[in-house]
Protein backbone atom coordinates (compact mmCIF):
# COMPACT_ATOMS: atom_id res chain seq x y z
CA UNK A 1 0.00 0.00 0.00
CA UNK A 2 0.88 3.56 -0.54
CA UNK A 3 1.16 5.91 2.32
CA UNK A 4 -1.16 8.97 2.75
CA UNK A 5 2.14 11.06 2.06
CA UNK A 6 2.60 11.97 -1.74
CA UNK A 7 5.95 14.00 -1.88
CA UNK A 8 9.71 13.07 -0.53
CA UNK A 9 12.62 15.16 -0.63
CA UNK A 10 16.03 14.89 0.38
CA UNK A 11 19.37 17.44 -0.91
CA UNK A 12 19.75 14.93 -3.59
CA UNK A 13 16.27 14.74 -4.96
CA UNK A 14 12.75 15.29 -4.66
CA UNK A 15 9.33 13.60 -5.75
CA UNK A 16 6.01 14.38 -6.11
CA UNK A 17 2.87 11.62 -7.10
CA UNK A 18 1.01 12.92 -9.90
CA UNK A 19 -1.44 9.98 -10.83
CA UNK A 20 -2.17 6.30 -9.23
CA UNK A 21 -3.91 3.80 -11.87
CA UNK A 22 -5.73 1.09 -9.51
CA UNK A 23 -7.73 -1.45 -10.19
CA UNK A 24 -10.37 -3.49 -8.33
CA UNK A 25 -13.33 -5.76 -8.70
CA UNK A 26 -17.10 -5.38 -7.48
CA UNK A 27 -17.77 -8.92 -7.99
CA UNK A 28 -20.92 -7.94 -9.44
CA UNK A 29 -22.28 -7.55 -13.24
CA UNK A 30 -22.94 -3.49 -13.64
CA UNK A 31 -25.35 -2.60 -16.52
CA UNK A 32 -23.66 -0.05 -18.33
CA UNK A 33 -26.47 1.16 -20.52
CA UNK A 34 -28.52 1.91 -16.95
CA UNK A 35 -25.79 3.72 -15.67
CA UNK A 36 -25.21 5.61 -18.91
CA UNK A 37 -28.66 6.76 -19.12
CA UNK A 38 -29.05 7.70 -15.66
CA UNK A 39 -25.92 9.79 -14.47
CA UNK A 40 -24.90 12.90 -16.55
CA UNK A 41 -20.84 12.19 -15.59
CA UNK A 42 -21.02 9.23 -18.10
CA UNK A 43 -19.37 8.32 -21.22
CA UNK A 44 -20.20 5.17 -22.84
CA UNK A 45 -20.04 4.11 -27.01
CA UNK A 46 -20.12 0.48 -26.82
CA UNK A 47 -19.11 0.39 -30.69
CA UNK A 48 -15.99 1.48 -29.79
CA UNK A 49 -14.85 0.98 -26.66
CA UNK A 50 -16.39 -2.09 -24.27
CA UNK A 51 -16.16 -0.11 -20.66
CA UNK A 52 -18.09 3.11 -19.65
CA UNK A 53 -16.22 6.15 -18.46
CA UNK A 54 -17.18 7.97 -15.38
CA UNK A 55 -16.09 11.12 -13.90
CA UNK A 56 -16.02 11.37 -10.38
CA UNK A 57 -15.62 15.41 -9.56
CA UNK A 58 -13.79 15.49 -6.17
CA UNK A 59 -10.93 13.81 -5.91
CA UNK A 60 -11.21 14.47 -9.82
CA UNK A 61 -10.41 11.35 -11.11
CA UNK A 62 -11.62 8.64 -14.15
CA UNK A 63 -12.95 5.30 -13.37
CA UNK A 64 -13.52 2.72 -16.41
CA UNK A 65 -16.62 0.25 -15.20
CA UNK A 66 -16.70 -2.39 -16.91
CA UNK A 67 -19.69 -5.15 -17.02
CA UNK A 68 -18.04 -7.46 -15.37
CA UNK A 69 -17.76 -4.95 -12.52
CA UNK A 70 -14.28 -4.46 -12.86
CA UNK A 71 -12.90 -1.03 -12.32
CA UNK A 72 -9.97 0.78 -13.25
CA UNK A 73 -9.13 4.22 -11.51
CA UNK A 74 -6.68 7.10 -12.92
CA UNK A 75 -6.35 10.35 -11.83
CA UNK A 76 -5.61 9.89 -8.13
CA UNK A 77 -2.78 10.93 -6.26
CA UNK A 78 -3.33 8.66 -2.66
CA UNK A 79 -4.83 5.41 -2.18
CA UNK A 80 -7.05 6.94 0.29
CA UNK A 81 -8.17 9.05 -2.45
CA UNK A 82 -8.72 5.94 -4.37
CA UNK A 83 -10.51 4.53 -1.90
CA UNK A 84 -12.83 7.48 -1.84
CA UNK A 85 -13.43 7.39 -5.55
CA UNK A 86 -14.54 3.79 -5.38
CA UNK A 87 -16.90 4.45 -2.66
CA UNK A 88 -18.56 7.02 -4.68
CA UNK A 89 -18.57 4.40 -7.64
CA UNK A 90 -20.61 2.48 -5.16
CA UNK A 91 -22.62 5.23 -4.47
CA UNK A 92 -23.45 6.18 -8.02
CA UNK A 93 -24.30 2.45 -8.88
CA UNK A 94 -26.89 2.18 -5.97
CA UNK A 95 -28.72 4.80 -7.58
CA UNK A 96 -29.44 1.95 -10.19
CA UNK A 97 -30.02 -0.57 -7.98
CA UNK A 98 -26.48 -2.23 -8.03
CA UNK A 99 -26.18 -2.79 -4.60
CA UNK A 100 -22.12 -3.86 -3.39
CA UNK A 101 -22.13 -5.85 -0.49
CA UNK A 102 -18.12 -6.45 -0.29
CA UNK A 103 -15.09 -3.95 0.35
CA UNK A 104 -13.24 -3.80 -3.11
CA UNK A 105 -9.49 -5.11 -2.97
CA UNK A 106 -7.50 -2.65 -4.37
CA UNK A 107 -4.55 -3.24 -6.67
CA UNK A 108 -2.08 -0.57 -7.46
CA UNK A 109 -1.13 -1.14 -11.50
CA UNK A 110 1.20 1.96 -11.87
CA UNK A 111 2.46 5.10 -10.23
CA UNK A 112 3.40 7.91 -12.11
CA UNK A 113 5.60 10.61 -10.29
CA UNK A 114 7.39 14.07 -11.32
CA UNK A 115 10.64 15.58 -9.31
CA UNK A 116 14.13 16.38 -10.02
CA UNK A 117 17.81 15.17 -8.88
CA UNK A 118 19.94 17.99 -8.01
CA UNK A 119 22.00 17.51 -10.84
CA UNK A 120 22.46 19.23 -14.26
CA UNK A 121 22.60 15.95 -16.61
CA UNK A 122 24.79 15.29 -19.46
CA UNK A 123 21.95 13.11 -21.65
CA UNK A 124 24.10 11.59 -24.44
CA UNK A 125 26.69 10.81 -21.89
CA UNK A 126 24.42 9.05 -19.89
CA UNK A 127 22.92 7.57 -23.04
CA UNK A 128 26.24 6.07 -23.58
CA UNK A 129 27.80 4.84 -20.33
CA UNK A 130 24.22 3.67 -18.98
CA UNK A 131 22.78 0.30 -19.80
CA UNK A 132 19.17 0.16 -20.30
CA UNK A 133 18.42 3.62 -21.50
CA UNK A 134 17.06 5.31 -25.30
CA UNK A 135 17.94 8.94 -26.31
CA UNK A 136 16.79 10.30 -29.65
CA UNK A 137 16.80 14.08 -29.17
CA UNK A 138 15.67 14.56 -32.33
CA UNK A 139 12.44 13.31 -31.53
CA UNK A 140 12.24 14.07 -27.69
CA UNK A 141 14.31 15.74 -25.44
CA UNK A 142 13.93 13.28 -22.57
CA UNK A 143 16.66 10.27 -22.21
CA UNK A 144 14.42 6.84 -21.46
CA UNK A 145 16.08 4.44 -18.84
CA UNK A 146 14.87 1.66 -17.21
CA UNK A 147 15.90 -0.28 -13.85
CA UNK A 148 15.03 -3.53 -13.11
CA UNK A 149 14.94 -3.83 -9.51
CA UNK A 150 12.73 -2.33 -8.20
CA UNK A 151 10.82 -2.08 -12.04
CA UNK A 152 10.53 1.73 -13.14
CA UNK A 153 11.15 3.90 -15.79
CA UNK A 154 12.25 7.26 -16.20
CA UNK A 155 12.05 10.12 -18.19
CA UNK A 156 15.29 11.86 -17.72
CA UNK A 157 15.79 15.71 -19.05
CA UNK A 158 19.21 17.84 -18.83
CA UNK A 159 17.75 20.10 -16.49
CA UNK A 160 17.12 17.22 -13.68
CA UNK A 161 13.77 17.21 -14.12
CA UNK A 162 12.23 13.39 -14.13
CA UNK A 163 9.31 11.71 -15.01
CA UNK A 164 8.78 8.09 -12.81
CA UNK A 165 6.65 5.38 -13.70
CA UNK A 166 5.97 1.82 -13.39
CA UNK A 167 6.17 1.24 -9.85
CA UNK A 168 3.28 -0.44 -7.45
CA UNK A 169 4.08 1.67 -4.07
CA UNK A 170 5.68 3.89 -2.27
CA UNK A 171 8.43 1.80 -1.01
CA UNK A 172 9.48 0.75 -4.67
CA UNK A 173 9.17 4.40 -5.59
CA UNK A 174 11.59 5.54 -3.48
CA UNK A 175 13.83 2.45 -3.83
CA UNK A 176 13.77 3.42 -7.62
CA UNK A 177 14.46 6.99 -6.84
CA UNK A 178 17.70 5.56 -4.53
CA UNK A 179 18.77 3.50 -7.88
CA UNK A 180 18.73 6.11 -10.44
CA UNK A 181 20.37 8.53 -8.07
CA UNK A 182 23.13 5.58 -7.41
CA UNK A 183 23.55 4.97 -11.24
CA UNK A 184 23.48 8.18 -12.40
CA UNK A 185 26.93 9.11 -10.09
CA UNK A 186 28.53 6.28 -10.69
CA UNK A 187 28.02 7.39 -14.67
CA UNK A 188 28.96 11.15 -13.92
CA UNK A 189 32.60 10.28 -12.22
CA UNK A 190 33.26 8.02 -15.02
CA UNK A 191 32.47 10.99 -17.12
CA UNK A 192 34.62 13.46 -14.99
CA UNK A 193 37.74 11.07 -15.56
Amino acid sequence: MVAKKTASSSKESTYKIQNIVATTSLEKPVPLTKLARTQPNTEYNPETFPGLVLRIKEPKSAVLVFSSGNLVCTGTKSIAQVKQVIQEVIKQLKKINVKVTITPKITVQNIVASGTINLKLNLNFLALEMENTEYEPEQFPGLVYKIDEPNATFLLFSNGKLVCTGTKNKQQLEDSMKQLLKNVKKALKEYKK
